[in-house]
């Protein structure tokens, strides 16, 4: 018996990804931030953000003035992946269909008060930051 498994992500796959659906939804003087998993990191993938995105993405190796990545103070690291996760599994997921459903649904029920919550949790984060002068912090 086998098993259908998506495919692994590659640098091609992840380009192929941001050409066809992310970056022709970019509002204008968007600035993309990913994280530093391998396929964000290929050159090619490098390289069409340095074109289509000059000193607007935030990633290894990015030309930008931008801060650099971390999670404490990245609202879809420390605030988003959770939420999501803790809803789309409260349910028993069966099939792919029902946990793209799911994920939808729960991206779709952020309120906006939520939304304030977490920017008043990003000030809480960037204050820490800044009294602690950048240095190496544990945030729960």
């Amino acid at each position: 018996m086998t098993q259908d498994h998506a495919p692994t992500v590659t640098s091609n796959i992840y380009l192929d990804m941001l050409q066809l659906y992310a970056v022709p939804q970019f509002p204008e003087g968007v600035i993309f931030q990913q994280d530093g998993a391998p396929p964000h990191y290929g050159n090619i993938v490098r390289e069409f953000l340095d074109t289509t995105s000059p000193q607007r993405w935030i990633g290894r190796d990015a030309v930008t003035a931008c801060p650099p990545r971390s999670s404490n103070i990245t609202p879809l690291d420390f605030y988003l992946c959770g939420y999501v996760k803790q809803h789309v599994y409260s349910e028993r997921i069966n099939d792919i269909n029902y946990l793209k459903q799911r994920i939808t649904d729960v991206i779709s029920s952020v309120t906006p008060d939520v939304l304030t919550r977490v920017w008043e949790e990003l000030d809480y984060r960037l204050d820490v930051c800044r009294a602690t002068n950048g240095a190496h912090i544990e945030l729960r």
